[in-house]
């Protein structure tokens, strides 16, 4: 692979759900890409297919979705065209995955070591007794005191954040190109998120790892992301530099969820909201803005039909000429 060339280039990649008879798009025509050493932000509100656009990648998705339309090349080679047995050797190898609830993601039937003892032994041609070595320095290396001891115990044993630290263990062990975290910290409290993605900041930056990190929070990717995508009803509506989505942001849903951000409003007492919600996958719009019915005081005529992501200035993609005529309801 030449230096300059990507880790990962994702090129209108389309994903449907088969639903009876219906055919419903959840992902359409996503298309971005990853340098070795960077961190790619994916960003949107539950249901924007984010989660979806990624665990397509590693082929995840369940029995009744299919890869519709894209190409996905790692490595200068196309993972779409891979069969099962080639993507097994891709999986936890190659490229990693962190899920978003580490207590149904780990064997509750199991000791923490023996989970993480098969894992190494899946990915390295090492003995058991070195697996074992192994996975008490990893669980010192993701910040569990005393893991000689504490390998001994049940997932049910560790707190959320301890949890989740296991799991971080489990996607370094096979030192991947890529990590994809998705949701890493939902479901932890503010102190432990800020731990959590601190260590995989550290983590990341010491193996120079590239890294997606989904989340429908922008706070979690200001400080991680080198890029941004934003995603909203399958599609990007928005895409830049983390630096430039934080200084200029132009879609109206970026404006909205940048506002949204408590920290930007601490002395206004209320926090601003995005009215309505996302579409279910049969309500999508067809042929028009997607986010048009959650901004109903911006006239219709100022939405584009069949809006397109376009390159309004260099390397910052926006969807529908609705960015040059939004304001905030109350203005």
């Amino acid at each position: 692979m030449k230096a300059e060339e990507p880790l990962l280039s994702v090129e209108h990649l389309s994903v449907e759900f088969i639903s009876g008879k219906e055919k419903l798009r959840a992902v359409e025509d996503v298309s971005f890409f990853l340098k070795k050493g960077e961190v790619l932000g994916i960003v949107g509100e539950s249901g924007s297919g984010k989660s979806v656009a990624v665990t397509s990648i590693l082929k995840l998705l369940p029995s009744n979705g299919q890869l519709a339309a894209g190409k996905i090349y790692y490595k200068n080679q196309d993972l779409a065209d891979f069969s099962e047995k080639q993507m097994r050797k891709i999986r936890g190898n190659e490229i990693s995955m962190i899920f978003q609830d580490p207590m149904t993601s780990l064997n509750p039937v199991f000791t923490v070591e023996n989970q993480l003892v098969e894992a190494i032994l899946l990915h390295q041609k090492v003995k058991k007794s070195k697996a074992r070595e192994l996975a008490v320095q990893l669980l010192e290396v993701v910040g569990i005191k005393d893991a000689k001891q504490r390998i001994k115990l049940y997932p049910h044993e560790f707190s959320g954040g301890m949890r989740q630290r296991v799991m971080i263990a489990m996607a370094i062990s096979s030192n991947p190109s890529l990590i994809i975290a998705d949701e890493p910290t939902t479901a932890l409290d503010v102190t432990v998120q800020a731990q959590i993605l601190n260590l995989l900041k550290q983590l990341q930056e010491k193996a120079n790892t590239s890294m997606i990190l989904i989340t429908h929070d922008l706070e979690v990717v200001a400080d991680m992301a080198d890029q941004i995508l934003i995603m909203y009803a399958g599609q990007i509506v928005e895409s830049a530099s983390a630096e430039t989505i934080f200084k200029n942001p132009l879609h109206p849903y970026t404006k909205l969820l940048i506002r949204s951000i408590p920290a930007a409003n601490k002395k206004s007492g209320k926090l601003p909201v995005i009215e309505g919600n996302v579409p279910a996958l049969k309500d999508i719009p067809k042929g028009t803005c997607r986010f048009a019915n959650r901004i109903p005081w911006i006239a219709e005529d100022e939405h584009e039909q069949d809006p397109k992501l376009r390159e309004v200035e260099e390397d910052h993609f926006v969807r529908c000429t609705c960015y040059q005529h939004f304001h905030f309801k109350e203005e």
